[in-house]
């Protein structure tokens, strides 16, 4: 029995998002999941939250049976 695979089109980080440098960031998920690669993905603090901004992904590891995601904050919305 494989373990699920979830496809996802945005970015929730639930605050727990790494600076690597400058504007990259990392975020570990739980799980296997697929995203788009190097296309501007909205990313949200929460899933039905408002968009904190957009970023494009670098880089996905997939291993013991977690994601880890590497993007590139191109836009950060403002958050009056």
């Amino acid at each position: 029995m494989g373990m699920p695979l979830e496809l996802n089109t945005m970015i929730v980080t639930k605050g727990n998002e790494k600076r690597v440098v400058d504007n990259v960031f990392q975020i570990e998920k739980k799980g296997y999941r697929l995203y788009p690669l190097e296309v501007p993905l909205s990313i949200h603090k929460t899933k039905n939250g408002e968009r904190a901004g957009t970023g494009i992904i670098k880089k996905l590891e997939l291993e013991q049976n977690k994601t880890v995601v590497t993007y590139e904050l191109i836009k950060l919305h403002s958050t009056n």
